[in-house]
């Protein structure tokens, strides 16, 4: 039986905005991304299904609901795991304008005389200050050249995964009941642990380290180098890789405090369960 065309589907929802990534398509796997000419992806609203999706815990821990609901709204975008990290703020920015405006209320304290207020921050504001350094530049040190390249949404999910659990083991740890020996030796190693998943975090920022007559790219060996380079030059490759993840995080808010008018900044965070909510 022939299925015929839905006669609702002019209704369905239909673009609200169109992002330009701050990456310009630029670390995307030539299959994960269908990037229009002009490089502005269209972002359609949230359905009801998504929403639910991103109110799921699990999912929301583990990456699945960002990457589904990415792909709902931005259907441009056809792998969201490979996503670079410097476009991942920019399309969740997106997508909760599309979605429920750009308006967006956010609850503050004034440092200064303790008031505690609602104030209500123009997301698009925030998304024209979201950008990416270009990470073609290389740095060089010595003889040494390396090239870097932003984490993939995938890796960066799992490296912030790895920590929380070790953040939360060591917690656990210090509040357990265990002999103090025993504890002392098993925060030891769950510090151990963080420092490898750190040294982890950067080796996916480093695409390629070169010498006179070598290339090298894997990513084992580059972390293997980060384990047992100077540590004046590690501290130097770690500041850079730091300055250039800055670029696509969240500025600090500019506040005025409605009682006193004290001006101060406040970060901004993704608290991915509440900056999906519907604006009042």
């Amino acid at each position: 039986m022939t299925q015929t065309a839905n006669p609702l589907k002019q209704f369905f929802r239909q673009p609200a905005i169109y992002l330009s990534l701050p990456s310009a398509g630029n670390f995307w796997p030539k299959e994960a991304i269908r990037l229009p000419d002009n490089k502005e992806l269209p972002v359609l609203p949230m359905t009801a299904i998504d929403e639910i999706t991103y109110r799921t815990p699990d999912a929301l821990f583990n990456g699945t609901a960002v990457v589904n609901v990415i792909k709902s709204c931005v259907p441009s975008i056809v792998d969201a795991w490979a996503a670079p990290s410097t476009d991942i703020n920019s399309i969740l920015v997106a997508i909760r304008i599309a979605s429920y405006g750009h308006n967006m209320e956010i609850e503050s304290v004034c440092p200064s005389c303790s008031t505690e207020g609602e104030y209500l921050i123009d997301l698009r504001t925030v998304l024209e200050n979201l950008t990416s350094l270009n990470y073609d530049v290389p740095m060089q040190q010595g003889d040494l050249t390396f090239t870097f390249r932003p984490m993939t949404y995938r890796e960066q999910n799992q490296t912030n995964q790895a920590q929380f659990d070790q953040q939360r083991l060591i917690q656990s740890i210090s509040q357990s009941d265990l002999p103090d020996e025993e504890k002392i030796i098993k925060l030891n190693d769950a510090i151990q642990e963080i420092t490898t998943l750190t040294i982890s975090a950067l080796k996916w920022s480093i695409a390629s380290i070169s010498a006179p007559g070598m290339l090298v790219t894997d990513h084992d060996h580059v972390a293997e180098f980060l384990s047992n380079c100077d540590r004046r030059l590690f501290v130097k490759i770690r500041d850079h890789i730091t300055d250039l993840r800055s670029t696509s995080e969240f500025k600090p808010l500019n506040m005025k405090c409605s009682n006193c008018e004290h001006e101060y900044t406040q970060a901004l965070t993704l608290d991915q369960t509440s900056f999906f909510e519907a604006a009042s």
